[in-house]
């Protein structure tokens, strides 16, 4: 066993150095060249495992890591260096989504169109590049959500807008909405936060319509008839147009498809479906257009009613004078006949009529009662 005295003796010679100064004896001399020899054999040892792992960390790192897969509701996109695979020079103005946007917008909305990898795998890629997986599957938003803001527009629930009479109107619904497979590169890398921009698109052109819309006229069931008066014309007077919005809220929501569908082109989000639930005016104007519907309906029901009568009482002189026209034809048919007997007894002779005549006078005179003999007084 080696004592500590000559432990610290062989470190203090290794560390200054072997002088005169500081003479080692015979078995310290040894001691160190025991100690060097184990030196050499421990690195000999060590440098072939560090080699070892690290090959086997790279191959874990870059070669197993590597490999993916893609579900059935996702699409990836793969990147090498930052770069995104591209399909040849083709972008999305030569698909049929880029016929939705407007002249002005296409340069502006240009956008390359990438190699989509469908779901499936495992597929594998090199360490320089990444994928970007994307979920397809159609999501249901209010359409009142505000991404960057979720206090605004009463928390996410109720989007204000104007109408054209300057009324404050409360809207609620959803949108229905999905990532564009078409258009991967605008919702991956173009774009930043498409949701929101989305979202803004939405609420804008909803806005809009609301402003400007304006019901379509009614036209009358005869040239002649004047319409019947509808809530619209009811509540014009005080300047009310949440009827038209209400009724026409099926047009509202195609009007919302149609403008939106532009969005699959810009953002790389395609708009499936806006659904408008709820047009709620004001507290103070709901009482006063709950009372007008209610007037209307009233007077509705009251013309109905009228228009009922009316056309019963129609129908009803139509079938009199049908039967008036029946029983006029029926006394008519008898005289015809024996207009065109007499004229056929005509033709038999000029004394023929007279005996006709004298026949049927004889006839009455037999079924009469009395008879009255008018005598001439000369």
């Amino acid at each position: 066993m080696v004592c500590v005295p000559h432990c610290v003796n062989l470190f203090r010679a290794q560390n200054v150095g072997i002088t005169n100064e500081h003479p080692l004896s015979t078995y310290q001399r040894w001691f160190l060249r025991v100690v060097s020899r184990r030196k050499k054999d421990l690195i000999m040892l060590i440098l072939p495992g560090i080699i070892v792992g690290f090959v086997a960390w790279f191959l874990v790192r870059y070669l197993l890591a590597g490999v993916y897969t893609v579900n059935q509701n996702e699409r990836a996109v793969k990147t090498s260096f930052g770069r995104a695979e591209r399909i040849g020079e083709a972008t999305t103005l030569q698909d049929p989504i880029g016929e939705t946007l407007r002249a002005e917008e296409r340069d502006r909305y240009s956008y390359p169109q990438v190699r989509v990898i469908p779901p499936g795998g495992p597929y594998f890629k090199w360490p320089w590049e990444k994928v970007y997986k994307v979920s397809i599957a159609t999501q249901t938003l209010n359409m009142a959500y505000d991404p960057e803001t979720p206090s605004a527009n009463r928390g996410g629930t109720v989007v204000e807008a104007v109408t054209k009479d300057q009324l404050n109107t409360g809207l609620t619904g959803q949108i229905r909405y999905r990532v564009s497979e078409k258009n991967l590169y605008a919702y991956v890398f173009g774009v930043k936060r498409p949701i929101v921009h989305v979202m803004g698109y939405f609420t804008s052109v909803l806005r809009e319509r609301i402003a400007n819309f304006e019901a379509p006229p009614k036209t009358a069931l005869l040239p002649s008839a004047p319409a019947i008066p509808t809530p619209e014309i009811a509540t014009a007077a005080i300047g009310v147009s949440i009827n038209d919005l209400r009724k026409n809220l099926r047009d509202i929501n195609d009007h919302m498809d149609r403008e939106c569908k532009s969005s699959e082109a810009r953002y790389g989000i395609a708009l499936d479906a806006s659904l408008i639930t709820g047009i709620d005016p004001p507290a103070e104007v709901e009482s006063a257009l709950a009372a007008i519907n209610t007037a209307y309906n009233q007077v509705s029901s009251d013309i109905s009613l009228a228009q009922a009568a009316a056309d019963q009482k129609i129908v009803q002189s139509k079938t009199a004078v049908e039967i008036e026209t029946l029983k006029a034809e029926a006394e008519v048919e008898p005289l015809k006949a024996l207009a065109s007997q007499m004229s056929e007894l005509k033709k038999s002779g000029p004394d023929a009529l007279a005996a006709y005549v004298r026949n049927v006078r004889l006839k009455l005179f037999s079924e009469a009662r009395r008879a009255i003999l008018e005598v001439p007084h000369d």
